[in-house]
């Protein structure tokens, strides 16, 4: 699944080429989505992009009198086609702008694309997301006091949406590794001193992420159709067995929330 590193990615490859275009036409071609694409969506010709930016895994494009709330889903991705470029099977979205045309990708159909004349940030999926991780809110601090009385592993909390937004399976691990931080402690029960540092890496993690292009995985590219290299460069996120970097370990792997968790036994405590 697309995670931060990755709608962030989009971002920056798509708002060169959108803020301040004008949406000259809208092609549905599957609107069953996450959610049906609303009838408001095939009315924005006409409009002009005046920002584009992100929310967690969300993408918010402000055409003036309301704002596209654009999400990736599962498997979805954005990209910059030429206009006429022919659709494939799993191309159900485009916004056309003249001489270039963003295309959704979505082979599961699990994003979305959606519109609200409200203010955005109050929108359902808008409203309940936590902190922005790599906003100067998240602190050690703010994680302590969010953590305080919580039985449920450290990982499992920095991945919570509702309290820290859009830290995804393989950054939570990586995160915790940088830290120092065993993903297997209960939330409430690690120091100021140990989340100081795991907000720190956090923001180290998901910058190293951005910086890679994100992670591709399975479907992910971005905008320009290139894919990210981040999980070539993991420090324990799917090296299971193999020698951990700084102490040569080997890395384990164990299952909490579903979803795979690496770590090295003697590094994190």
């Amino acid at each position: 699944m697309p995670e931060l590193p990755e709608v962030e990615v989009t971002r920056r490859g798509l708002a060169p080429h959108l803020v301040g275009q004008v949406i000259a036409a809208v092609e549905v071609r599957e609107p069953r989505l996450r959610w049906p694409i609303p009838r408001a969506v095939r009315a924005l010709a006409g409009r002009t992009v005046r920002s584009l930016r992100r929310r967690g895994k969300y993408l918010l494009v402000d055409c003036g009198d309301g704002h596209l709330i654009l999400h990736l889903g599962m498997s979805g991705s954005l990209r910059l086609v030429a206009p006429g470029t022919p659709a494939s099977k799993h191309d159900h979205f485009d916004l056309l702008f003249g001489d270039k045309c963003l295309r959704l990708r979505d082979p599961r159909r699990f994003g979305a694309v959606l519109w609200t004349e409200r203010a955005v940030d109050e929108h359902p999926l808008i409203a309940h997301l936590g902190v922005e991780p790599l906003s100067r809110a998240l602190t050690g601090e703010r994680l302590h006091r969010l953590s305080r009385g919580l039985r449920i592993p450290v990982k499992q909390f920095v991945m919570d949406a509702k309290r820290v937004v859009g830290v995804g399976n393989i950054y939570a691990s990586e995160s915790l590794f940088r830290a120092g931080i065993d993903p297997r402690k209960r939330a409430g029960k690690i120091s100021l001193e140990k989340y100081d540092k795991l907000s720190a890496a956090i923001k180290v993690t998901l910058r190293a992420a951005i910086k890679a292009g994100g992670s591709s995985l399975r479907d992910f590219v971005g905008a320009d159709g290139g894919e990210g290299y981040f999980q070539n460069r993991t420090l324990a996120y799917d090296r299971a067995g193999m020698p951990c970097r700084r102490c040569r370990t080997h890395i384990r792997r164990i299952v909490q929330g579903a979803r795979a968790t690496y770590y090295c036994p003697v590094c994190q405590r």
